[in-house]
């Protein structure tokens, strides 16, 4: 099933269930795919990998803004923007915990032949590329820093 029929799904439930902070997330969410889908090729379908840079982008965009609320002391906005980022990872394939996203990183250090941190480019692109959508690029980059500066 595409994103757009499990979201037109997802947002009948919510609209019966009266959930406004979901049915804004799933509006939020329809919205970035419809746009997408017209600043292409007209109505051509997105790839899933194009469906999951666009929502990965919407739940980081959400923590940023939680982030920024939260440093301002402002708790009540906060809130909501972490509640619709935890129902957009919903949609996302299940993410990868830290240990094989560490054995991920090593077999691809192992395979570029890295040596230090002027190799770092090259890792993060395989990297990414191995783990897209599974793994958050915040993550990915700070555990090759690691690795590599070890």
């Amino acid at each position: 099933m595409s994103l757009l029929n499990s979201l037109t799904e997802e947002l009948k439930a919510a609209m019966r269930a009266k959930d406004s902070l979901k049915l804004e997330a799933l509006r939020a969410i329809k919205s970035a795919v419809l746009l997408a889908k017209t600043a292409t090729a007209g109505d051509a379908d997105l790839s899933e990998e194009e469906e999951i840079k666009l929502l990965q982008k919407l739940v980081k965009q959400r923590k940023d803004s939680a982030l920024i609320f939260r440093e301002q002391n402002r708790d009540d906005l906060a809130i909501p923007e972490e509640a619709q980022a935890e129902v957009i990872v919903k949609f996302l394939p299940e993410q990868l915990t830290i240990e094989a996203i560490e054995k991920i990183i090593d077999d691809v250090i192992v395979k570029t032949g890295a040596e230090g941190m002027k190799d770092m480019g090259k890792v993060m692109g395989m990297a990414s590329k191995e783990m897209s959508g599974k793994a958050d690029g915040k993550t990915i980059s700070l555990i090759v820093k690691q690795r590599l500066n070890a």
